[in-house]
């Protein structure tokens, strides 16, 4: 492969504005936070990140090279077309969803990570066992993104791709280490302006190429390869179904989401902020998908790309670096490629803040070290940061089936956390027990489903199941979204059973290990009808027990916030953490 010098310095130069952003936003910021509360500056900025910047960065979140780069992809292979590019829709629908039903609960009740409720209601070990989900989620997704951005750089110049990796995954790291959300925040400005300004610039140049036929043709008719609109066989809706449902649902229960939902400084901007990243994603797929389809209609044979075209070549999930480097002019492609490669790290920034926030608060903090200064904590989350960068960047120099784990990561995110969450926020009575149930079934489930792209066979063979030419074993019944449902209705089963054992006396309160149902129930109910008795008494006068360890709040509350406990503090118990 040539060594292309444009695409050279258009890196560079993009990687060195992308780095000078966060570098400033983390001086500009770096006095924000009290002397009590910097690591919660960090973790969700002050509370104060403000419309603009909130919806830019919530829509980098989701547009970073892997959805653009994804949805190119779709469109052009020919087995599967537009009608398969289902990132665009089902990750739009997930934030509305997110902004109607979750965003104003978390926001309102001042969760710090989306771990709180969890460790709220059903202690401090279920909050370590979803700990686990939402870290395999985030890290093999920065992983995806980093190999991604790896193969990206080596279409655009002659360099190895390791030494590519590398760097991006410093760069990210680096600013992401000395301005945590702020520098994260606005670099994701920068990030998604470029991907809008070079995509759209792009789009006209390469539609006028000669070697293009009108995208307007090859939408419905055999050109050069089939139509790139795409159908869905008969024999495929229910897997269709199951991976709309995946990103639809699935999308939501991710703590990069949620840290930009509770950094708002209200939850009525928290849903706007939802609904601004929604339309932000269908207006940058836009381009992504005309880039597809040109990459469909277009006779590489004519270009300097030669044959075969790149679906043979199996460079598909490159078209889209493919299609601006070959089909536009070098000034274009020095604009549209830098820029593609420095939004790559969009997701993979978010990702490796957002595992160091969860472990920094919600695993050391919470489980172990209560009692832990903020300075200790701020210094958790720099080295969790680094450990996590280094992590993900091994992962994708390392692992061949980097994408294989981040589709089973992110399958256990929609099967355990998606209904583990709606049980937290919305059913009433749920508890630990009803919490781990549901956690074993619906992992059982979705491990005996099997994972072709780890070459993981099933155990269980649903209706429809075939053998591919590689002889792997293809669901075609949507055993994902079973497997969510089960886990839902098993933790809300399994709680009211435990709940009505327990209290009915069908089970000594000694078999209470958990502590979820007996410990709880006459924590609660001795505290508010002796707290009834005087509105000026509070509960450490009353008895000893464990002072509340909180960022923002005193240790003590008073009667009418031991009446709201349940339902709307803010903060997490170390007395439901046993």
């Amino acid at each position: 492969m040539a060594f292309h010098v444009e695409g050279l310095v258009a890196i560079v130069v993009f990687y060195l504005a992308i780095l000078a952003v966060g570098i400033w936003a983390a001086w500009k910021t770096k006095n924000t936070g009290s002397e009590g509360d910097r690591s919660e500056a960090i973790i969700v900025g002050g509370r104060d990140i403000g419309l603009l910047v909130g919806g830019f960065t919530m829509t980098a979140t989701w547009v970073g090279g892997g959805y653009i780069n994804g949805t190119a992809e779709a469109v052009y292979v020919p087995d599967y077309g537009l009608a398969w590019a289902q990132a665009p829709i089902g990750y739009s629908l997930s934030l509305i969803l997110g902004g109607l039903f979750f965003a104003k609960p978390m926001r309102s009740k001042g969760y710090v990570t989306m771990l709180d409720p969890f460790q709220q209601l059903y202690g401090k070990r279920m909050g370590g066992l979803l700990f686990i989900p939402a870290l395999m989620g985030e890290m093999f997704w920065a992983a995806a993104i980093f190999s991604a951005l790896g193969a990206t750089i080596s279409v655009i110049i002659d360099i190895n791709v390791n030494i590519s990796v590398i760097i991006s995954a410093l760069i990210a790291t680096m600013y992401t280490l000395v301005g945590g959300l702020y520098s994260v925040a606005y670099t994701d400005v920068v990030q998604l302006f470029c991907i809008f300004l070079g995509l759209w610039i792009s789009v006209p140049f390469a539609m006028s190429h000669p070697a293009v036929t009108d995208i307007g043709l090859t939408a419905v008719h055999h050109v050069y390869q089939a139509p790139w609109l795409g159908s869905i066989n008969s024999l495929d809706i229910y897997t269709w179904l199951d991976n709309f449902f995946l990103l639809t649902l699935g999308g939501i229960p991710w703590q990069a989401y949620f840290q930009r939902v509770l950094s708002s400084s209200s939850a009525t901007y928290a849903q706007v902020l939802s609904f601004l990243a929604a339309f932000g994603c269908l207006v940058m797929a836009i381009p992504a998908v005309m880039i597809g389809a040109i990459g469909a209609s277009t006779a590489w044979n004519q270009t300097e790309y030669g044959v075969p075209d790149p679906k043979s070549k199996r460079e598909a999930d490159m078209i889209l670096p493919i299609v601006l480097q070959y089909l536009c002019p070098v000034y274009v492609s020095f604009f549209g490629l830098g820029a593609v490669s420095a939004a790559v790290m969009s997701s993979a920034d978010s990702s490796i803040l957002s595992a160091s926030s969860m472990f920094a608060r919600n695993i050391y903090q919470l489980s172990f070290r209560q009692n832990a200064s903020d300075r200790e904590i701020v210094w958790v989350m720099r080295i969790t940061i680094l450990l996590f960068g280094a992590s993900a960047t091994a992962m994708a120099l390392l692992a061949s089936s980097v994408y294989g784990l981040w589709y089973l990561s992110s399958d256990l995110v929609y099967i355990i956390i998606f209904p583990q969450l709606l049980c937290v926020l919305f059913v009433k009575g749920t508890n630990t027990y009803g919490a781990i149930a549901g956690y074993l079934f619906g992992l059982v489930l979705r491990i005996t489903g099997g994972e072709p792209y780890l070459y993981l066979q099933p155990l269980i063979f649903y209706p429809g199941w075939y053998q591919d030419d590689n002889n792997l074993y293809i669901q075609r019944f949507p055993f994902k979204t079973l497997a969510m449902l089960t886990s839902f209705f098993t933790n809300v089963t399994v709680s009211y059973l435990a709940k009505y054992l327990f209290e009915s006396g069908t089970l000594p309160p000694k078999l209470d290990f958990l502590d979820a149902v007996v410990a709880r129930y006459s924590r609660e109910h001795m505290d508010k009808a002796t707290l009834v008795k005087s509105d000026n008494i509070v509960l450490n006068e009353l008895a000893p027990v464990n002072p509340r360890h909180s960022l923002t709040l005193s240790s003590t509350f008073t009667n009418k916030e031991a009446f709201n406990y349940v339902d709307s503090s803010p903060e997490l118990s170390n007395t439901e953490d046993n």
